[in-house]
């Protein structure tokens, strides 16, 4: 038998908003016990504000910070944090209650204005889209120039191409391929850059070395079906969660996706009659469809048509790093050592490989767009190599 919640009564000049501020809470995914918890804090800080006299127009952040603090004060430890205070300004300055936030000042300095200047050049000039510029181009810049600021600006006239091998020495190290070659490329950007507005004399974009990709030498590592089956168990399908988890690791194992094509599918995506999933990325097994059925019967009901959501409140979209945290949460549930979700795209292709599938078919159903990428999986048919290795000769020279 279902429990009912009591609802607390605000009153006090926030009354008038009680009513909203609990339906937008569950629009985003709230539990009811969080609603009732977050709607008895509207109505303390209702209280609160005409004690102080104050009108929800004059509910700025240090306001609220202020009604947090004495709640400390007064021995409180739940809806005491930031987000507790966030969460009911963000609903009333969508209503236009009370003031929007003041922006947030942009550090000023010698640094700031040649990122600014470099981000234009980028948008300009090279007609980059903002995503790349700000996730590949600009921090391989700010890391590159960080710490070059003195008292006189931006130290940059006296570079030379041992600043730029130490720098890449100490940054790469720590970077996968894709990552380390991203570095690369931006900070050969850069320095075109800085030598053609004059900063720099020498062409120093000759000092970046080429990023030497070896993983064609050693073979794509998939996991094994007794593996792959103690990692699909792990899921807790009774909860929302574990049925996301198990429908998200089926997706990985079974069709090959990448993660952030599993973060980026959306409801309108599957043709449920027809039994196909569209991937929106570089490029249906009845268990997979079975699995995102049973999902969807538990999924938050918001309005955003991502496929995917987080399951803490606010509820929205799941990003690709969350992907990845629900491979390693599986593997640590699991006991097995910690995989990537990239191995996992490496299963389905090892497993389609010992089904007889050629590689072209791998190729077709991993969505590759370079025949050398499928030919890896050529290495791990052993069978196959088996029949063309010639034998080993017997005896010999003594």
């Amino acid at each position: 038998m279902s429990r009912r919640l009591w609802l607390p009564v605000v009153s006090g000049p926030l009354a008038p908003y009680a009513t909203g501020y609990r339906l937008w809470m569950l629009e985003r995914g709230y539990s009811p016990r969080s609603v009732v918890n977050r709607l008895g804090l509207l109505g303390q800080l209702s209280g609160w504000l005409e004690v102080e006299a104050l009108t929800p127009v004059e509910l700025i952040p240090e306001q609220v910070e202020r009604f947090l603090e004495r709640r400390r004060a007064a021995g409180y430890s739940r809806c005491v944090s930031a987000q507790s205070r966030s969460l009911p300004l963000e609903y009333l300055r969508e209503l236009g209650v009370v003031p929007c936030a003041a922006p947030v000042e942009v550090a000023e300095g010698p640094l700031e204005r040649l990122l600014s200047d470099y981000r234009q050049y980028l948008f300009e000039e090279r007609g980059l889209c903002a995503r790349t510029v700000l996730e590949c181009y600009e921090p391989a810049a700010r890391s590159f120039l960080s710490g070059r600021e003195g008292p006189l600006g931006l130290a940059v006239l006296d570079l030379t191409a041992a600043d730029v091998s130490g720098f890449l020495a100490r940054e790469l190290p720590e970077r996968g391929i894709d990552t380390a070659r991203t570095m690369a490329s931006g900070l050969r950007c850069l320095l075109r850059y800085l030598r053609m507005v004059g900063l720099i004399e020498l062409p120093l974009e000759w000092a970046v070395p080429g990023i030497a990709d070896l993983r064609d030498r050693s073979l794509p590592r998939g996991l094994e079906p007794a593996v792959v089956a103690k990692l699909l168990a792990c899921c807790d399908r009774r909860r929302t969660v574990g049925r996301r988890d198990y429908a998200v690791l089926l997706l990985l194992v079974r069709l090959g996706l990448r993660r952030g094509e599993v973060a980026g599918l959306r409801l309108d995506d599957i043709d449920w009659r027809g039994g196909e999933i569209l991937v929106r990325g570089k490029g249906a097994r009845q268990d997979v469809g079975e699995a995102i059925v049973s999902y969807l019967r538990q999924r938050p009901r918001i309005e955003d048509r991502t496929l995917f959501l987080r399951v803490h409140a606010p509820a929205g979209p799941l990003h690709p790093s969350g992907v990845l945290s629900i491979v390693r949460a599986a593997c640590q549930r699991a006991g097995l050592p910690r995989v990537g979700a990239h191995q996992l795209r490496h299963t389905a292709a090892t497993g389609m490989l010992r089904g007889g599938a050629s590689l072209a078919e791998i190729g077709q159903v991993l969505r590759h767009r370079d025949q050398r990428t499928t030919a890896r999986y050529a290495k791990v048919d052993r069978a196959t190599l088996r029949r063309l290795a010639r034998p080993w000769p017997e005896g010999g020279a003594a």
